[in-house]
């Protein structure tokens, strides 16, 4: 039973489209200001708000707008209200375990690290937590293509 946790990590058409049907409120770890649009880190919340996703903006940079795509801007997951499905994450694999600690303690159902992110020590501490993590895969295009409803 040592192995249980591995379940947590999906990688699977199903696993992934099971999970998405689940999801309605979303922050966005690492989320960009309009003046990034041309950032995944902008436009991709920006296409899961239009998808009918609710966004809450979570920006770990030093400019803070207080508003992000019409939502309040926090700085910590910890400090979101309410219910969160899933954390959207665009940080660099390296900066990853620096924000593990507010992750544990928001303690959502899911992570996704977006296309190009993977980190698998903090993907297994995520897990062995009961997290269900998706590594380097594009929230916005597996949404589009699983999980709208």
């Amino acid at each position: 039973m040592a192995d249980d946790w591995r379940r947590c990590l999906l990688t699977t058409p199903s696993d992934i489209r099971q999970l998405l049907h689940g999801v309605s409120r979303v922050a966005v770890l690492g989320a960009r200001p309009a003046s990034y649009a041309h950032k995944a880190a902008y436009y991709v919340p920006e296409a899961l708000q239009d998808m009918g996703l609710t966004i809450v903006p979570v920006v770990v940079h030093d400019h803070v707008e207080p508003r992000i795509l019409g939502e309040p801007v926090y700085r910590r997951l910890v400090d979101v209200p309410g219910q969160l499905d899933l954390v959207d994450v665009f940080r660099r694999p390296e900066d990853l375990p620096g924000h593990v600690d507010d992750i544990l303690a928001r303690a959502p159902r899911a992570v996704w690290f977006q296309s190009g992110i993977r980190n698998d020590a903090v993907a297994e501490t995520l897990a062995r937590a009961g997290i269900q993590v998706v590594q380097d895969r594009c929230l916005m295009i597996d949404y589009r293509n699983h999980g709208r409803r």
